[in-house]
């Protein structure tokens, strides 16, 4: 199937997409801007992490903006309007990612990325139409959740000496 050909509104609206792409690689750049650039292991300082995401950010859209003027987003299926937005899969996402805020420096790191996992596949699950309000789906979902947060944390704080907050002062937990 031949996509349609876009409006030149449809065109705006998809460089507008780059647009935000080239402002949120700035908005990265200008606080990559107040971390401290001393090297560290391998010569790479504590900025180098954020400089590479925000020029691979800038790359990416300027590319969608180039994208969109040299005829739109090629490939894309039409939008079908009958699918309406799943706000309950937003809410429990958001929910996640606030909790995991909200509670870092509190339940620690473990804890809390865990329960964002729980409550982001909580939402995603719904969003295919899964129910999942099962205890045992739950279970599963919180030890998945710890099976990754706590290797990732231990990584962090034993392998590479960067303070994450944790649950104990021995920071293994």
């Amino acid at each position: 199937m031949t996509p349609l050909p876009l409006t030149p509104a449809q065109t705006r609206l998809q460089a507008l997409v780059g647009g935000g792409v080239l402002l949120l690689a700035a908005g990265l750049a200008f606080g990559a801007v107040s971390i401290p650039s001393a090297a560290g292991y391998a010569g790479a300082g504590p900025n180098f992490l954020p400089w590479v995401v925000s020029i691979a950010l800038a790359v990416c859209g300027g590319f969608l903006i180039w994208e969109a003027q040299s005829g739109g987003f090629r490939a894309m299926e039409p939008p079908s309007d009958t699918a309406p937005a799943y706000w309950a899969g937003f809410v429990w996402v958001s929910a996640g990612l606030l909790a995991n805020a909200a509670l870092i420096t509190t339940i620690g790191f473990i804890l809390s990325c865990t329960l964002c996992f729980v409550l982001a596949v909580q939402g995603l699950r719904g969003a295919e139409g899964k129910a999942g309000i099962e205890p045992a789906t739950w279970l599963k979902n919180a030890a998945i959740g710890l099976a990754i947060s706590a290797p990732v944390y231990w990584a962090f704080t034993q392998f590479l000496a960067i303070n994450l907050p944790g649950l104990t002062s021995t920071g293994w937990l």
